[in-house]
């Protein structure tokens, strides 16, 4: 039986850990070749093993996706070991500084706008380049719920996210009739080593977020997996333009 994505070539990035390690694998179980691409090399070359230890295809490429060469590189990787570019999953990302705007340090904002804005910008311009010319294909860009709702001391964090949901708009409506979709997705709380560490050094906070979504407690990585893979796959063919919140209720309050 043929997988959802089957016989297609994905790229996700920030897939050394979290959501990206998760979708990476995720994809390949479905049949994908997927190209690996983070800054954390042993962690990527990590996903890549267990890709192959389940019998599928896969290579790692060191990629800071603020670095416009970087990004051109995964992506004729891609398309040098697999053949073409069907799906990109821009996921990589950092949280930044946690603090209050008139304290908020300017080298950490302009840090986490080139990782979290300028990565996922830089990700659409190229991806969508090499996908023009392979007869399209669908890109998904991590936004959060902290795109949708302020979350105090979180503001470059926040102004990122919002920036990318936009863009993604603005993706998929200048290329709808090329065959290429653009889409969203905003996680809520999920157990990633980002919101683990957190946890781990504030007990009240760490009770916070196991209380903050209706449907309680936190997402695994596999389930924000499944939405993206949703979005890659053929199952979304008239989805475009969307941001699709996987938050367990939380904007519904």
């Amino acid at each position: 039986m043929s997988g959802l994505v089957d016989g297609k070539s994905a790229i996700i990035t920030g897939s050394a850990q979290g959501i990206g390690e998760a979708t990476a694998l995720r994809y390949a179980e479905e049949g994908a070749d997927v190209v690996v691409a983070d800054v954390l090399v042993e962690g990527g070359e990590e996903t890549v093993a267990q890709i192959e230890e389940m019998g599928g295809n896969a290579v790692f490429v060191e990629t800071d996706v603020s670095q416009a060469a970087d990004i051109q590189n995964m992506i004729t990787t891609c398309i040098e070991e697999f053949g073409s570019i069907d799906v990109l999953f821009n996921n990589a990302g950092i949280d930044g500084p946690i603090e209050p705007i008139v304290e908020y340090d300017e080298e950490g904002f302009d840090e986490v706008i080139d990782v979290n804005l300028k990565g996922v910008w830089l990700g659409l311009k190229y991806g969508v380049e090499a996908m023009l010319e392979d007869g399209g294909g669908s890109i998904i860009s991590t936004s959060s719920i902290g795109g949708q709702v302020a979350v105090p001391e979180y503001s470059g964090y926040g102004a990122t996210k919002a920036g990318v949901s936009l863009i993604t708009k603005s993706a998929a409506l200048e290329y709808a009739t090329e065959g290429i979709r653009a889409n969203a997705i905003a996680p809520g709380l999920v157990k990633t080593p980002m919101v683990e560490n957190i946890m781990q050094e504030d007990e009240e906070m760490a009770e916070q977020f196991r209380n903050m979504e209706p449907m309680g407690g936190l997402a695994d990585p596999e389930e924000i997996a499944n939405s993206v893979l949703f979005l890659g796959s053929d199952l979304s063919s008239r989805v475009t333009g969307h941001t699709l919140a996987v938050e367990g209720g939380f904007l519904s309050q």
